[in-house]
């Protein structure tokens, strides 16, 4: 059989499923106050096809575009699928987006119709929303104008056709995070999705029994690749995260066999833990035997992720300490790095071939080499169709032979592994008129207990600096003024020990214990949680030259 052949749709999967497993339950949704709705997959696709029925009624110009704005929820998907089944294309936004960027997207995909779904502050977003887009509210949906999804589908009878699309058709205009700039809108086609459904099972086979915890937002091709995409063609279940609140519930309730999670969580886990069982304690328990397996097994059950048999971190780099952590619990933690540009289908750690620091093997298929400049250069069988409505930025990016250039530097060790060492962008000269990398002094920061996150900056500057924000949990004691030198001691000692392995320009001349938290909705995090470096290097710059003149080691911010 051709790979052409073997390759199937999204729509192909769903009616086979939809055919053979009918009274098998796919999704599992909460609804407030612990309760829970399971929806079938003969439950789930008769909804979608009524939507789709509707959605054709409509008379709307072929392949057009559908913006579904929402926070993870089992009718985001079935949405996805009904824009599917009725010939036109999705356009996800994130839930977390301000209202000047709703309307960018918005204007910009040319979308003609906006799902509204489950959102925490939809007063903040509906100005970005022409007041004569049509809206449908799905199920969890604050009230707002609009139809609702439950009266359309409780009025509209189901297609009864089965439609298919062809694999090179625009499936989806993804518009990335970005941390700086208006965002782009990738396109990805119905083969990037069969690609990354098909191919992966040759690096891990996912199959019928498994279950995930969607909580991470499916506008980003991580989530829709990792959860939807992977759940359509393998057709395990999906439980849903109700709130951060009832985060650790959730977890608990669906006792996730693959799991995946970008460094903010996994650090924050790993943060948790070590606040109940400090990591001096967790050494000397660990290495006694009986007593240290069942310790290890207890860490991972307060987690929920005692049954995890796969579990991926990716989006941005993850500490090497954290991942040798994880590793020592016995959850075979395992790095995987991709783009919007190739729906995150780039590569991804070997189970048993794993090395601390690397992202791992180019996955099935995917090219990939070093530029001259040390950027990394990839080509994949899930590469974009190019950036909607920007063919000289699409032309930018790409070499002459069809390589993506993604803009991280790295650097393949002898057995192809990958390792990230930074952005290219992201270099900055102090005053000394040297580059300097930020990412790899970040992770070794990051790698103290009672760091959240890391922002290296230093442009234009005499030397380098470091703004630290620290765990929610030690936030919450440094009042006490012999914890608050305890933590400084530990940061002199940290930063004394890494200085000596980096080159003199790039020394560490202080780090500021930052106040106010980094989050989503301060602007200083994208949605999957990585820092935004302009956000937080323009925020803090008023203070630079004044923290240089205190000749201070580690300063409070006050």
């Amino acid at each position: 059989m051709t790979q052409e052949k073997a390759l199937r749709t999204p729509l192909a999967c769903l009616y086979h499923w939809e055919k053979t497993r009918p009274d098998t339950i796919h999704f599992t949704q909460p609804t407030g106050n612990g309760q829970v709705v399971d929806y079938t997959w003969k439950q789930a696709m008769d909804q979608a096809r009524r939507m789709a029925a509707y959605l054709r009624s409509l008379n709307l110009p072929e392949h057009s575009q559908i913006a579904l704005l929402g926070k993870n929820s089992a009718h985001w998907i079935i949405a996805d699928w009904a824009i599917w089944l009725a010939g036109h294309v999705t356009v996800p936004l994130y839930p977390t987006l301000n209202a000047e960027t709703v309307r960018y997207i918005l204007d910009h995909s040319g979308s003609r119709v906006l799902f509204v779904g489950k959102l925490d502050d939809w007063e903040m977003m509906k100005p970005g929303v022409p007041a004569d887009m049509p809206v449908i509210t799905l199920p969890l949906a604050p009230e707002t104008e609009g139809q609702r999804w439950d009266d359309i589908v409780a009025r509209t009878e189901p297609m009864q056709d089965n439609p298919d699309r062809e694999l090179d058709e625009l499936a989806t205009i993804v518009y990335t995070s970005g941390s700086t700039g208006q965002p782009k809108g990738v396109m990805q086609s119905f083969r990037a999705m069969a690609v990354c459904g098909t191919l992966m099972d040759q690096v891990f086979p996912a199959n019928e029994n498994d279950r995930m915890l969607s909580y991470l937002p499916l506008a980003h091709v991580a989530e829709r690749l990792a959860v939807e995409n992977n759940s359509t063609y393998h057709g395990f279940r999906v439980y849903f995260a109700e709130s951060l609140e009832t985060f650790v519930s959730d977890l608990r309730r669906a006792r996730p066999t693959i799991f995946f999670s970008v460094p903010r969580l996994w650090t924050k886990f790993q943060l948790g833990v070590m606040a109940k069982l400090p990591k001096k304690k967790q050494d000397v328990l660990f290495r006694i035997p009986i007593l240290g397996k069942k310790v290890k097994r207890k860490i991972l059950e307060q987690l929920g992720l005692e049954h995890v048999r796969i579990a991926v971190t990716g989006a941005a780099p993850l500490p090497p300490a954290s991942v040798d952590w994880y590793r020592s619990l016995g959850l075979e933690l395992l790095e995987a790095y991709g783009m919007s540009e190739n729906m995150a289908y780039s590569h991804f750690t070997r189970p048993g071939a794993q090395r601390t620091g690397y992202v791992g093997h180019a996955n099935p298929q995917v090219e990939c080499r070093i530029g001259d400049n040390g950027e990394i250069l990839v080509k994949s069988p899930a590469q974009m169709m190019g950036y909607f409505k920007e063919p000289e930025k699409t032309a930018e990016c790409m070499t002459p032979d069809g390589f993506f250039k993604t803009g991280d530097m790295g650097q393949i060790d002898e057995q192809g592994r990958l390792r990230i060492t930074g952005r290219v962008k992201e270099l900055f000269k102090t005053s000394k008129g040297k580059y300097v990398a930020p990412v790899p002094i970040e992770n070794r920061l990051g790698a103290h207990p009672k760091v959240e996150a890391v922002c290296v900056g230093g442009a234009n500057q005499p030397a380098t600096f470091a703004l630290l924000l620290l765990s929610e949990e030690t936030r919450a004691i440094i009042n006490d003024q012999n914890i608050r030198d305890g933590i400084a001691t530990e940061l002199q000692s940290m930063m004394k020990e890494i200085n000596a392995s980096l080159d003199p320009h790039e020394q560490l001349e202080f780090a500021v214990i930052v106040k106010e938290p980094w989050t989503i909705d301060n602007g200083a995090l994208t949605p999957t949680m990585k820092i935004r470096r302009n956000v937080i290097e323009e925020r803090y710059e008023p203070h630079i030259d004044r923290w240089f003149r205190t000749r201070e080691k580690v300063i409070w911010e006050s």
